[in-house]
């Protein structure tokens, strides 16, 4: 077992699907435990990493030699560093069904694209985040949500092995701009950076490339490529509008959130949960808390998508929608400790739009969780299951 592992709500999803697989694939950002969780589910198998730059030429130089001598399987981390080697994993494992293969990647679009050309129906494939609130529990003793939004949810953190003033400076620098480099040239890596605190100040708006453009002086098309950069990082991820056919006029462009809300909070200069319980953005970083729990409690499920946000041409919103079935469970997010009967003006207004699509209706804000308010559940973060 790897010392100071935290148990990932994941594990259990992975463990059952590579029963059914030969190749089980986990991408995430870099650090949120990819390898750590392989490696403790697997702790016979074999690790090798192609962050290694022997390992690395060796697979390059003769691949069907280097997965040759793993015959009981192998654990090969940063697989998107040698991505030809997937398809020689394909011709593997046609030809020995019970030969095992457990890749981590940290490049969404390149790796998933590469999985499903060359492994499509050979992989079972999982996104890992950072830290749950779930899977911190009890080691929060004493934090409030101002500390919680300021240190974020990798795992080095909670660990003990690392301290959010040191470890999103050197992410940033080590990793951020490393897949800058091998992802897109960018030639002005201060002016992406800029970018990229820009983006962190628009958390839980409408992502808007031409503002954004207008703003840094540069295109609209540097603009759009450099978002991929940061989605195919996990660093952020758009929140897609809820759209149906009907009359009303609905918003169809998507919001931008981060993976981590500690990140955020580094790259918008907020260095302490002092600073973080007067800031501005504190209601839009507790909101990208909640929202990317529930995306992580969909992925840990070893599920996708089914996430959206709702507003309308009268701006009526609701923050958070969840497929549920043929509708929708509907979640208003407040950073407020106080209850407010305003709060679910957006969940009414969207039950009132389309009463047959609307199904459990929430509030979720910092305060304790409360009697129900005219049907709405009122919830405090505390209290959260996913």
């Amino acid at each position: 077992m790897i010392p100071h592992y935290i148990q990932r709500t994941i594990g259990s999803a992975v463990t059952e699907a590579a029963r059914y697989f030969p190749v089980t694939t986990v991408t995430g950002p870099r650090q949120s435990g990819k390898s750590t969780l392989l490696r403790h589910l697997y702790p016979d198998i074999p690790y090798v990493s192609m962050e290694d730059p022997d390992v690395r030429l060796s697979a390059r130089e003769d691949p069907r030699g280097f997965l040759s001598g793993f015959e009981g399987g192998v654990i090969i981390d940063e697989i998107q560093r040698i991505p030809e080697l997937l398809s020689y994993i394909q011709g593997m494992v046609d030809a020995h069904p019970g030969r095992r293969f457990y890749l981590t990647g940290s490049s969404q679009f390149a790796l998933l694209k590469e999985v499903s050309q060359s492994l499509a129906g050979r992989s079972a494939v999982f996104e890992l985040l950072p830290l749950s609130l779930g899977e911190v529990a009890g080691m929060d003793a004493g934090d409030s949500v101002d500390t919680l939004l300021y240190k974020g949810f990798y795992p080095a953190i909670w660990s003990g092995k690392n301290i959010p003033s040191l470890l999103y400076p050197n992410y940033v620098k080590t990793y951020l701009e490393r897949d800058v480099r091998d992802l897109l040239a960018v030639r002005d890596l201060d002016l992406f950076q800029r970018f990229v605190r820009l983006c962190a100040a628009r958390i839980g708006s409408i992502f808007n490339a031409s503002e954004l453009s207008n703003e840094l002086g540069v295109a609209v098309n540097t603009i759009n490529s450099w978002l991929s950069v940061l989605q195919a990082s996990y660093i952020v991820y758009l929140l897609p509008p809820f759209f149906t056919n009907t009359r009303k006029r609905l918003t169809r462009s998507p919001k931008i959130y981060f993976t981590d809300c500690g990140l955020a909070s580094y790259l918008l200069d907020i260095d302490s949960p002092d600073i973080m319980a007067r800031d501005k953005m504190r209601g839009h970083l507790f909101e990208n808390m909640v929202v990317t729990e529930f995306m992580k409690g969909r992925f840990n499920a070893g599920k996708s998508g089914g996430l959206y946000f709702y507003r309308d041409s009268n701006s009526n919103e609701v923050d958070l929608l969840v497929k549920n079935g043929a509708q929708y469970d509907c979640y208003e997010i407040k950073s407020s400790s106080t209850f407010h009967p305003d709060f679910i003006k957006g969940l009414s207004s969207f039950k009132a739009a389309f009463p047959d699509l609307a199904a459990r209706q929430s509030v979720i804000y910092t305060g304790s969780t409360l009697p129900d308010f005219k049907g709405v559940e009122v919830r405090g973060i505390a209290e959260l299951e996913i």
